[in-house]
Protein backbone atom coordinates (compact mmCIF):
# COMPACT_ATOMS: atom_id res chain seq x y z
CA UNK A 1 0.00 0.00 0.00
CA UNK A 2 1.60 3.56 -0.87
CA UNK A 3 -0.28 6.27 1.22
CA UNK A 4 0.27 10.08 -0.21
CA UNK A 5 -0.60 12.65 1.78
CA UNK A 6 -1.91 16.09 -0.06
CA UNK A 7 -0.99 18.89 2.01
CA UNK A 8 -3.63 22.16 1.16
CA UNK A 9 -3.14 25.47 2.09
CA UNK A 10 -5.71 26.99 4.87
CA UNK A 11 -8.51 28.24 2.99
CA UNK A 12 -7.60 31.78 1.72
CA UNK A 13 -9.36 34.93 3.42
CA UNK A 14 -10.34 37.06 -0.09
CA UNK A 15 -12.89 36.47 -2.16
CA UNK A 16 -12.05 37.49 -5.82
CA UNK A 17 -14.28 40.37 -6.87
CA UNK A 18 -13.71 39.57 -10.79
CA UNK A 19 -13.13 36.19 -12.42
CA UNK A 20 -11.87 35.75 -15.87
CA UNK A 21 -11.98 32.11 -17.45
CA UNK A 22 -7.88 31.06 -18.07
CA UNK A 23 -7.11 28.96 -21.39
CA UNK A 24 -10.03 27.09 -23.69
CA UNK A 25 -12.08 25.10 -22.37
CA UNK A 26 -9.53 20.86 -22.57
CA UNK A 27 -11.26 17.91 -22.77
CA UNK A 28 -8.66 15.75 -22.85
CA UNK A 29 -9.49 11.89 -22.76
CA UNK A 30 -7.18 9.13 -22.16
CA UNK A 31 -9.44 6.14 -23.59
CA UNK A 32 -9.05 2.71 -22.12
CA UNK A 33 -11.65 1.28 -19.60
CA UNK A 34 -14.08 2.56 -17.75
CA UNK A 35 -13.17 3.40 -14.37
CA UNK A 36 -15.47 2.44 -11.51
CA UNK A 37 -15.76 3.84 -7.99
CA UNK A 38 -17.30 2.95 -5.57
CA UNK A 39 -19.46 4.40 -2.68
CA UNK A 40 -21.76 3.62 0.46
CA UNK A 41 -23.92 6.64 -0.88
CA UNK A 42 -27.58 5.51 -1.26
CA UNK A 43 -29.78 7.21 -4.04
CA UNK A 44 -33.63 6.52 -3.41
CA UNK A 45 -36.53 8.15 -4.84
CA UNK A 46 -39.52 8.00 -1.65
CA UNK A 47 -42.59 9.65 -1.84
CA UNK A 48 -41.21 12.26 0.65
CA UNK A 49 -38.73 12.78 -1.79
CA UNK A 50 -39.20 11.36 -5.12
CA UNK A 51 -36.75 13.83 -7.11
CA UNK A 52 -33.33 12.90 -5.51
CA UNK A 53 -31.18 14.43 -8.29
CA UNK A 54 -33.14 17.72 -9.54
CA UNK A 55 -30.82 20.67 -8.87
CA UNK A 56 -33.57 22.57 -7.26
CA UNK A 57 -34.01 19.86 -4.60
CA UNK A 58 -30.81 17.49 -4.09
CA UNK A 59 -28.61 19.10 -1.02
CA UNK A 60 -25.93 16.56 0.25
CA UNK A 61 -22.84 15.82 -0.63
CA UNK A 62 -24.09 12.32 -2.57
CA UNK A 63 -26.23 13.86 -4.82
CA UNK A 64 -24.23 16.93 -5.56
CA UNK A 65 -21.36 14.84 -6.65
CA UNK A 66 -23.31 13.00 -9.12
CA UNK A 67 -25.01 16.84 -10.21
CA UNK A 68 -21.35 18.24 -10.46
CA UNK A 69 -20.53 15.98 -13.39
CA UNK A 70 -23.39 16.37 -15.20
CA UNK A 71 -24.98 19.88 -14.74
CA UNK A 72 -22.78 22.84 -15.70
CA UNK A 73 -22.97 25.86 -13.48
CA UNK A 74 -21.78 29.79 -14.10
CA UNK A 75 -18.65 29.28 -12.15
CA UNK A 76 -16.86 26.02 -10.60
CA UNK A 77 -14.67 25.28 -7.33
CA UNK A 78 -11.03 24.69 -8.50
CA UNK A 79 -9.24 21.25 -7.25
CA UNK A 80 -7.42 21.73 -4.47
CA UNK A 81 -8.49 24.95 -3.05
CA UNK A 82 -9.51 28.61 -4.12
CA UNK A 83 -12.10 31.49 -5.55
CA UNK A 84 -14.42 29.71 -7.76
CA UNK A 85 -13.20 29.96 -11.52
CA UNK A 86 -15.59 30.59 -14.76
CA UNK A 87 -16.78 27.19 -15.72
CA UNK A 88 -20.09 28.15 -18.23
CA UNK A 89 -18.95 31.67 -17.77
CA UNK A 90 -16.39 33.57 -19.52
CA UNK A 91 -16.09 35.94 -17.21
CA UNK A 92 -17.85 37.06 -14.13
CA UNK A 93 -17.75 39.89 -11.12
CA UNK A 94 -19.25 42.72 -9.47
CA UNK A 95 -20.08 45.62 -11.37
CA UNK A 96 -20.88 47.70 -7.99
CA UNK A 97 -18.62 48.66 -4.77
CA UNK A 98 -21.86 47.32 -2.73
CA UNK A 99 -21.61 44.13 -3.99
CA UNK A 100 -25.59 44.01 -4.94
CA UNK A 101 -24.97 43.56 -8.57
CA UNK A 102 -23.11 40.69 -10.08
CA UNK A 103 -23.20 40.19 -13.84
CA UNK A 104 -21.73 37.19 -16.11
CA UNK A 105 -20.74 36.71 -19.44
CA UNK A 106 -21.53 33.29 -20.94
CA UNK A 107 -18.85 31.14 -23.10
CA UNK A 108 -19.79 31.25 -26.85
CA UNK A 109 -20.98 28.31 -28.31
CA UNK A 110 -22.70 26.58 -24.87
CA UNK A 111 -24.81 23.61 -25.89
CA UNK A 112 -26.54 21.17 -23.45
CA UNK A 113 -25.81 17.74 -24.67
CA UNK A 114 -29.01 17.38 -26.39
CA UNK A 115 -27.11 19.54 -28.86
CA UNK A 116 -29.68 22.23 -27.69
CA UNK A 117 -27.83 26.37 -27.66
CA UNK A 118 -27.52 27.38 -24.13
CA UNK A 119 -28.31 30.96 -23.66
CA UNK A 120 -28.90 33.43 -20.63
CA UNK A 121 -32.21 32.81 -20.69
CA UNK A 122 -31.64 29.50 -19.83
CA UNK A 123 -29.89 30.16 -16.42
CA UNK A 124 -32.30 32.43 -15.19
CA UNK A 125 -35.07 29.85 -15.93
CA UNK A 126 -32.81 27.52 -13.96
CA UNK A 127 -32.45 30.16 -10.77
CA UNK A 128 -35.54 31.48 -10.68
CA UNK A 129 -37.16 27.60 -11.15
CA UNK A 130 -35.05 26.79 -7.92
CA UNK A 131 -36.44 29.68 -6.06
CA UNK A 132 -39.73 29.45 -7.38
CA UNK A 133 -40.28 25.54 -6.34
CA UNK A 134 -38.36 26.01 -2.63
CA UNK A 135 -37.79 22.49 -2.41
CA UNK A 136 -38.13 21.36 1.51
CA UNK A 137 -34.35 19.84 1.26
CA UNK A 138 -34.14 23.80 1.56
CA UNK A 139 -31.27 24.19 -1.04
CA UNK A 140 -33.02 27.16 -2.20
CA UNK A 141 -31.42 29.26 0.42
CA UNK A 142 -28.13 29.04 -1.32
CA UNK A 143 -29.88 31.80 -3.30
CA UNK A 144 -31.44 33.65 -0.78
CA UNK A 145 -29.97 36.83 -1.36
CA UNK A 146 -30.96 37.03 -5.18
CA UNK A 147 -33.58 39.52 -5.57
CA UNK A 148 -33.68 39.75 -9.52
CA UNK A 149 -31.97 37.96 -12.64
CA UNK A 150 -31.68 40.13 -16.26
CA UNK A 151 -30.23 38.72 -18.86
CA UNK A 152 -29.36 40.91 -21.87
CA UNK A 153 -28.60 39.08 -25.09
CA UNK A 154 -27.91 35.26 -25.24
CA UNK A 155 -24.70 35.73 -23.01
CA UNK A 156 -25.37 38.34 -20.62
CA UNK A 157 -27.03 37.67 -17.36
CA UNK A 158 -26.89 40.09 -14.35
CA UNK A 159 -27.77 39.21 -10.69
CA UNK A 160 -29.48 41.93 -8.27
CA UNK A 161 -28.85 41.04 -5.10
CA UNK A 162 -31.19 42.42 -2.13
CA UNK A 163 -27.99 42.57 0.17
CA UNK A 164 -24.18 42.84 -0.44
CA UNK A 165 -23.09 39.33 -0.80
CA UNK A 166 -19.48 38.40 -1.52
CA UNK A 167 -20.19 34.93 -0.76
CA UNK A 168 -21.94 34.75 -3.77
CA UNK A 169 -19.76 33.49 -6.37
CA UNK A 170 -19.22 30.67 -4.60
CA UNK A 171 -22.85 30.28 -4.74
CA UNK A 172 -23.39 30.14 -7.90
CA UNK A 173 -20.41 27.21 -8.47
CA UNK A 174 -23.24 24.99 -6.72
CA UNK A 175 -25.48 22.52 -8.39
CA UNK A 176 -28.86 24.74 -7.08
CA UNK A 177 -27.40 27.28 -9.70
CA UNK A 178 -26.93 24.71 -12.29
CA UNK A 179 -28.42 25.06 -16.09
CA UNK A 180 -30.78 23.06 -16.85
CA UNK A 181 -32.87 23.17 -20.35
CA UNK A 182 -36.32 23.97 -20.22
CA UNK A 183 -37.61 21.33 -22.07
CA UNK A 184 -36.52 18.51 -19.40
CA UNK A 185 -37.53 20.46 -16.06
CA UNK A 186 -40.44 22.04 -15.86
CA UNK A 187 -40.48 25.92 -14.17
CA UNK A 188 -42.94 24.67 -11.47
CA UNK A 189 -42.45 20.98 -10.63
CA UNK A 190 -39.50 18.68 -9.41
CA UNK A 191 -38.11 16.31 -12.11
CA UNK A 192 -38.93 13.08 -10.43
CA UNK A 193 -36.73 9.65 -10.54
CA UNK A 194 -33.00 9.63 -11.72
CA UNK A 195 -32.57 11.09 -14.99
CA UNK A 196 -30.02 14.02 -15.33
CA UNK A 197 -29.77 16.38 -18.67
CA UNK A 198 -27.43 19.14 -18.45
CA UNK A 199 -24.20 20.44 -20.15
CA UNK A 200 -21.38 19.15 -17.51
CA UNK A 201 -18.26 17.10 -18.61
CA UNK A 202 -20.86 13.80 -18.09
CA UNK A 203 -23.77 12.52 -19.97
CA UNK A 204 -25.83 10.28 -17.13
CA UNK A 205 -27.16 7.09 -17.71
CA UNK A 206 -28.59 5.01 -14.15
CA UNK A 207 -29.56 1.50 -13.24
CA UNK A 208 -32.67 1.19 -10.82
CA UNK A 209 -34.00 -1.40 -8.66
CA UNK A 210 -36.92 -0.96 -6.32
CA UNK A 211 -36.81 2.96 -6.26
CA UNK A 212 -32.87 2.94 -5.24
CA UNK A 213 -30.35 4.00 -7.66
CA UNK A 214 -27.53 0.65 -7.96
CA UNK A 215 -25.05 2.15 -10.19
CA UNK A 216 -24.62 5.01 -12.76
CA UNK A 217 -22.67 5.64 -15.72
CA UNK A 218 -21.07 8.60 -16.25
CA UNK A 219 -19.96 9.26 -20.62
CA UNK A 220 -17.61 12.07 -21.37
CA UNK A 221 -20.07 14.65 -23.08
CA UNK A 222 -19.27 15.50 -26.68
CA UNK A 223 -20.97 18.85 -25.99
CA UNK A 224 -19.23 20.31 -23.33
CA UNK A 225 -17.33 23.19 -23.52
CA UNK A 226 -16.06 24.72 -20.21
CA UNK A 227 -12.60 24.88 -18.21
CA UNK A 228 -12.02 21.51 -16.78
CA UNK A 229 -9.98 18.36 -18.95
CA UNK A 230 -11.48 15.17 -18.58
CA UNK A 231 -9.32 12.53 -18.68
CA UNK A 232 -10.99 9.55 -19.17
CA UNK A 233 -14.21 8.40 -21.32
CA UNK A 234 -16.38 6.86 -19.22
CA UNK A 235 -16.97 6.31 -15.22
CA UNK A 236 -18.83 3.97 -13.57
CA UNK A 237 -20.04 4.67 -10.25
CA UNK A 238 -21.08 1.62 -8.01
CA UNK A 239 -23.01 1.79 -4.71
CA UNK A 240 -22.46 -0.53 -1.69
CA UNK A 241 -24.31 -1.15 1.12
CA UNK A 242 -21.42 -0.65 3.41
CA UNK A 243 -17.82 -0.16 3.75
CA UNK A 244 -16.59 -3.74 3.45
CA UNK A 245 -18.43 -4.85 0.78
CA UNK A 246 -16.39 -1.95 -1.28
CA UNK A 247 -13.25 -2.06 0.56
CA UNK A 248 -13.40 -6.43 -1.17
CA UNK A 249 -14.26 -4.62 -4.29
CA UNK A 250 -11.67 -2.88 -4.43
CA UNK A 251 -9.35 -5.31 -3.14
CA UNK A 252 -10.66 -8.17 -5.58
CA UNK A 253 -9.80 -5.41 -8.79
CA UNK A 254 -13.93 -4.98 -9.18
CA UNK A 255 -13.74 -1.22 -8.55
CA UNK A 256 -10.40 0.45 -9.17
CA UNK A 257 -11.36 3.41 -6.34
CA UNK A 258 -12.91 4.29 -3.31
CA UNK A 259 -14.35 7.05 -2.10
CA UNK A 260 -17.04 7.71 0.90
CA UNK A 261 -17.31 6.61 3.22
CA UNK A 262 -14.12 3.97 4.06
CA UNK A 263 -14.57 2.75 7.83
CA UNK A 264 -12.03 4.18 10.13
CA UNK A 265 -10.73 0.76 10.97
CA UNK A 266 -10.24 0.66 7.08
CA UNK A 267 -8.51 3.92 6.93
CA UNK A 268 -5.75 2.51 9.46
CA UNK A 269 -5.56 -1.13 7.82
CA UNK A 270 -4.68 0.64 4.75
CA UNK A 271 -2.71 3.46 6.18
CA UNK A 272 -0.62 0.43 7.87
CA UNK A 273 -0.26 -1.91 5.37
CA UNK A 274 3.13 -2.25 3.69
CA UNK A 275 0.94 -4.96 1.45
CA UNK A 276 2.05 -5.09 -2.12
CA UNK A 277 1.48 -1.88 -3.47
CA UNK A 278 -1.12 -2.57 -5.67
CA UNK A 279 -3.64 0.36 -3.38
CA UNK A 280 -3.19 3.79 -2.44
CA UNK A 281 -4.90 5.65 -0.12
CA UNK A 282 -4.43 9.61 -0.59
CA UNK A 283 -4.90 11.54 2.96
CA UNK A 284 -6.18 15.49 2.51
CA UNK A 285 -7.46 17.97 4.51
CA UNK A 286 -11.37 18.00 5.39
CA UNK A 287 -13.83 20.52 6.12
CA UNK A 288 -16.59 17.69 7.27
CA UNK A 289 -17.94 18.22 10.38
CA UNK A 290 -20.52 16.12 12.57
CA UNK A 291 -22.91 17.98 14.96
CA UNK A 292 -26.00 17.19 17.28
CA UNK A 293 -28.76 19.61 16.29
CA UNK A 294 -32.07 20.54 18.65
CA UNK A 295 -35.42 20.89 17.95
CA UNK A 296 -35.71 23.50 20.21
CA UNK A 297 -39.37 23.94 20.46
CA UNK A 298 -39.47 20.18 21.79
CA UNK A 299 -40.42 19.80 25.72
CA UNK A 300 -37.46 17.72 26.55
CA UNK A 301 -34.91 20.31 25.41
CA UNK A 302 -36.95 23.40 25.18
CA UNK A 303 -34.74 25.11 28.26
CA UNK A 304 -31.33 26.08 26.93
CA UNK A 305 -29.72 24.81 30.36
CA UNK A 306 -30.47 21.29 29.31
CA UNK A 307 -28.76 21.67 26.23
CA UNK A 308 -25.92 23.61 27.88
CA UNK A 309 -25.00 21.00 30.39
CA UNK A 310 -24.87 18.43 27.36
CA UNK A 311 -22.45 21.03 25.58
CA UNK A 312 -20.77 20.76 29.35
CA UNK A 313 -20.50 17.10 29.51
CA UNK A 314 -19.71 15.57 26.32
CA UNK A 315 -15.60 14.70 26.17
CA UNK A 316 -15.04 15.35 22.34
CA UNK A 317 -11.60 14.45 22.57
CA UNK A 318 -12.38 10.98 24.14
CA UNK A 319 -15.24 10.48 21.19
CA UNK A 320 -12.94 10.94 18.36
CA UNK A 321 -9.99 9.05 19.82
CA UNK A 322 -12.48 5.74 20.85
CA UNK A 323 -14.36 6.18 17.68
CA UNK A 324 -12.38 7.87 14.70
CA UNK A 325 -8.47 8.26 15.95
CA UNK A 326 -6.40 10.25 13.93
CA UNK A 327 -9.06 10.24 11.17
CA UNK A 328 -10.94 13.10 12.99
CA UNK A 329 -10.13 15.90 15.78
CA UNK A 330 -12.43 17.69 18.25
CA UNK A 331 -14.66 20.70 16.98
CA UNK A 332 -15.52 23.65 19.18
CA UNK A 333 -17.30 25.47 16.39
CA UNK A 334 -19.77 25.06 13.51
CA UNK A 335 -16.70 26.64 11.52
CA UNK A 336 -13.53 24.09 11.22
CA UNK A 337 -10.20 25.19 12.20
CA UNK A 338 -8.79 25.73 8.88
CA UNK A 339 -11.78 28.15 7.28
CA UNK A 340 -10.92 31.90 7.94
CA UNK A 341 -13.15 33.22 10.59
CA UNK A 342 -13.03 30.27 12.72
CA UNK A 343 -13.38 30.53 16.66
CA UNK A 344 -13.47 27.88 19.66
CA UNK A 345 -16.47 29.61 20.81
CA UNK A 346 -17.59 26.08 22.90
CA UNK A 347 -14.62 25.57 24.51
CA UNK A 348 -14.17 28.99 25.36
CA UNK A 349 -17.40 28.74 27.21
CA UNK A 350 -17.70 25.52 28.40
CA UNK A 351 -14.02 24.28 28.87
CA UNK A 352 -13.10 20.87 29.86
CA UNK A 353 -15.83 18.36 30.21
CA UNK A 354 -17.53 18.55 34.02
CA UNK A 355 -20.03 17.16 34.91
CA UNK A 356 -20.12 19.21 38.14
CA UNK A 357 -20.61 22.65 36.15
CA UNK A 358 -23.28 20.70 34.19
CA UNK A 359 -25.14 19.39 37.22
CA UNK A 360 -24.77 23.20 38.03
CA UNK A 361 -26.53 24.67 35.26
CA UNK A 362 -29.54 22.13 35.41
CA UNK A 363 -29.89 22.76 38.88
CA UNK A 364 -30.19 26.82 38.80
CA UNK A 365 -32.56 26.22 36.09
CA UNK A 366 -34.90 24.07 38.31
CA UNK A 367 -34.76 20.71 35.36
CA UNK A 368 -35.39 17.43 37.56
CA UNK A 369 -32.95 15.09 36.54
CA UNK A 370 -31.91 12.45 34.98
CA UNK A 371 -33.47 14.27 31.56
CA UNK A 372 -34.90 11.42 29.19
CA UNK A 373 -33.61 11.70 25.51
CA UNK A 374 -33.35 9.77 22.71
CA UNK A 375 -30.58 10.74 20.43
CA UNK A 376 -30.93 9.71 17.11
CA UNK A 377 -28.90 9.02 14.15
CA UNK A 378 -28.97 7.84 10.43
CA UNK A 379 -27.42 3.83 10.21
CA UNK A 380 -26.29 4.65 6.24
CA UNK A 381 -25.21 8.13 5.32
CA UNK A 382 -22.57 8.75 7.09
CA UNK A 383 -20.27 5.45 7.61
CA UNK A 384 -20.52 2.37 9.80
CA UNK A 385 -18.85 4.25 12.77
CA UNK A 386 -22.04 6.27 13.23
CA UNK A 387 -23.80 3.75 15.56
CA UNK A 388 -20.18 3.55 17.31
CA UNK A 389 -19.85 7.39 17.89
CA UNK A 390 -23.18 7.39 19.32
CA UNK A 391 -22.78 4.69 21.63
CA UNK A 392 -19.71 7.07 23.53
CA UNK A 393 -22.35 10.03 23.60
CA UNK A 394 -24.66 7.62 25.25
CA UNK A 395 -22.08 6.62 27.85
CA UNK A 396 -21.01 10.06 28.34
CA UNK A 397 -23.76 11.42 29.03
CA UNK A 398 -25.57 8.60 30.83
CA UNK A 399 -22.30 8.34 33.23
CA UNK A 400 -23.19 11.56 34.22
CA UNK A 401 -26.32 10.64 36.49
CA UNK A 402 -27.88 13.60 34.69
CA UNK A 403 -28.81 12.38 31.55
CA UNK A 404 -31.27 9.29 31.26
CA UNK A 405 -30.03 8.39 27.63
CA UNK A 406 -31.42 6.35 24.65
CA UNK A 407 -30.36 6.09 20.92
CA UNK A 408 -32.45 4.78 17.74
CA UNK A 409 -30.88 4.41 14.43
CA UNK A 410 -32.45 5.00 11.38
CA UNK A 411 -31.81 4.39 7.00
CA UNK A 412 -31.46 7.65 5.34
CA UNK A 413 -34.66 7.58 3.65
CA UNK A 414 -36.66 7.46 6.37
CA UNK A 415 -34.01 9.84 8.90
CA UNK A 416 -34.19 13.08 6.92
CA UNK A 417 -37.63 13.69 6.33
CA UNK A 418 -39.01 12.90 9.49
CA UNK A 419 -35.90 15.19 10.95
CA UNK A 420 -37.08 17.78 8.79
CA UNK A 421 -41.08 17.24 9.76
CA UNK A 422 -39.41 18.10 13.24
CA UNK A 423 -40.04 14.68 14.71
CA UNK A 424 -36.58 14.09 16.73
CA UNK A 425 -35.90 16.17 19.66
CA UNK A 426 -32.23 15.36 19.63
CA UNK A 427 -30.46 13.75 16.53
CA UNK A 428 -26.76 13.55 14.51
CA UNK A 429 -25.87 15.20 11.25
CA UNK A 430 -23.02 15.99 9.21
CA UNK A 431 -21.92 18.66 6.81
CA UNK A 432 -20.01 18.70 3.99
CA UNK A 433 -19.64 22.59 2.74
CA UNK A 434 -21.54 23.66 -0.39
CA UNK A 435 -18.25 26.36 -0.61
CA UNK A 436 -15.33 26.84 1.91
CA UNK A 437 -16.09 29.92 3.46
CA UNK A 438 -17.27 30.48 7.44
CA UNK A 439 -20.60 31.89 5.64
CA UNK A 440 -21.33 28.50 4.96
CA UNK A 441 -21.16 26.71 8.24
CA UNK A 442 -23.48 29.50 9.92
CA UNK A 443 -26.24 30.77 7.65
CA UNK A 444 -27.47 27.36 6.21
CA UNK A 445 -27.86 26.50 10.37
CA UNK A 446 -29.58 29.90 11.74
CA UNK A 447 -30.76 31.80 8.71
CA UNK A 448 -34.53 32.34 7.88
CA UNK A 449 -35.37 28.68 5.79
CA UNK A 450 -32.48 26.79 7.13
CA UNK A 451 -32.18 23.26 5.42
CA UNK A 452 -32.30 21.66 8.93
CA UNK A 453 -35.93 23.58 10.03
CA UNK A 454 -34.37 24.59 13.02
CA UNK A 455 -37.31 26.45 15.23
CA UNK A 456 -34.26 28.44 16.87
CA UNK A 457 -34.16 32.36 15.79
CA UNK A 458 -31.96 34.56 16.73
CA UNK A 459 -32.53 38.15 14.90
CA UNK A 460 -29.21 39.29 16.19
CA UNK A 461 -27.81 36.64 14.08
CA UNK A 462 -30.27 37.03 11.10
CA UNK A 463 -30.59 40.62 10.40
CA UNK A 464 -27.15 42.06 11.73
CA UNK A 465 -24.41 39.79 11.95
CA UNK A 466 -24.88 37.21 8.95
CA UNK A 467 -25.41 40.77 6.21
CA UNK A 468 -22.42 42.63 7.66
CA UNK A 469 -20.45 39.58 7.36
CA UNK A 470 -21.04 39.47 3.96
CA UNK A 471 -20.42 43.17 3.15
CA UNK A 472 -16.56 41.71 3.31
CA UNK A 473 -14.77 40.61 0.52
CA UNK A 474 -11.51 40.38 2.94
CA UNK A 475 -12.82 36.93 4.87
CA UNK A 476 -10.61 38.54 7.60
CA UNK A 477 -12.21 41.48 7.77
CA UNK A 478 -15.48 39.77 8.50
CA UNK A 479 -14.04 37.56 11.78
CA UNK A 480 -15.71 39.50 14.27
CA UNK A 481 -19.11 39.29 13.12
CA UNK A 482 -18.48 35.72 12.18
CA UNK A 483 -16.66 35.18 16.00
CA UNK A 484 -20.15 36.66 17.24
CA UNK A 485 -22.38 34.33 15.69
CA UNK A 486 -20.49 31.62 16.79
CA UNK A 487 -20.42 33.24 20.28
CA UNK A 488 -24.36 33.07 20.52
CA UNK A 489 -24.37 29.70 19.24
CA UNK A 490 -22.39 28.83 22.20
CA UNK A 491 -24.21 30.36 24.26
CA UNK A 492 -28.06 29.00 23.64
CA UNK A 493 -26.53 25.77 21.61
CA UNK A 494 -29.16 25.08 18.85
CA UNK A 495 -26.44 22.92 17.59
CA UNK A 496 -23.35 21.04 19.51
CA UNK A 497 -20.50 20.74 17.02
CA UNK A 498 -18.71 17.24 17.70
CA UNK A 499 -15.99 16.58 15.42
CA UNK A 500 -13.64 17.67 12.24
CA UNK A 501 -12.85 14.83 9.73
CA UNK A 502 -10.32 14.75 6.87
CA UNK A 503 -10.86 12.95 3.68
CA UNK A 504 -9.68 9.82 2.06
CA UNK A 505 -9.50 8.44 -1.21
CA UNK A 506 -8.13 4.94 -1.97
CA UNK A 507 -7.33 4.18 -5.63
CA UNK A 508 -5.33 0.98 -7.21
CA UNK A 509 -1.92 1.98 -8.37
CA UNK A 510 -3.13 1.88 -11.93
CA UNK A 511 -5.46 5.08 -11.29
CA UNK A 512 -3.86 8.59 -11.98
CA UNK A 513 -4.94 11.77 -10.51
CA UNK A 514 -6.56 10.36 -7.21
CA UNK A 515 -4.95 13.38 -5.63
CA UNK A 516 -7.36 15.42 -7.16
CA UNK A 517 -10.00 12.99 -7.01
CA UNK A 518 -11.92 15.34 -4.03
CA UNK A 519 -10.95 18.81 -3.60
CA UNK A 520 -11.52 20.50 -0.24
CA UNK A 521 -15.12 20.88 -0.38
CA UNK A 522 -15.56 16.88 -0.54
CA UNK A 523 -16.59 17.84 -4.18
CA UNK A 524 -16.21 14.27 -6.37
CA UNK A 525 -13.84 15.15 -9.37
CA UNK A 526 -14.61 12.28 -11.66
CA UNK A 527 -12.86 14.14 -14.45
CA UNK A 528 -9.44 14.04 -12.54
CA UNK A 529 -9.25 10.39 -12.88
CA UNK A 530 -7.26 8.30 -15.55
CA UNK A 531 -6.07 4.84 -16.17
CA UNK A 532 -2.02 4.91 -16.24
CA UNK A 533 0.53 1.54 -15.76
CA UNK A 534 0.31 -0.53 -12.65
Amino acid sequence: MNRKTLVLPAVAGLLAPVLAACGGSGSGSSGGDAITVGTTDRFTATKEAPAPLDPAYAYDVGTWNILRQTVQTLLTQPKGEGNPVPEAAEKCGFTDTGKERYACTLRDGLKFASGDKITAADVKYSIDRAMRIKADSGVFALMSTVDTIETQGDREVIFHLKTADATFPYKLSTPVAGIVNPSDYAKDKLRDGFDIDGSGPYTFQSSVKNDELTSATFAKNPNYKGILKVNNDKVVMRSFADADAMGAALTKGDIDVMTRTMSPQQIQKLSDSSGTGKIDLVEMPGLEIRYLAFNTDAASVKSAAVRQAMAQIINRGELVSKVYGTEAEPLYSLVPATITGHSNSFFNKYGDPSVSKARTTMSKAGITTPVKLTLHYTTDHYGSATAQEFQQLQKQLNASGLFDVNIKGTAWSTFRPAEQKGTYDVYGMGWFPDFPDADNYLAPFLDKNNFLGLPYVNSDIRNTLIPESRREDDRLAAAKSLTAIQDLVARDVPVIPLWQGKQYVAARDDITGSAYALNSSSTLQLWELGRGVS
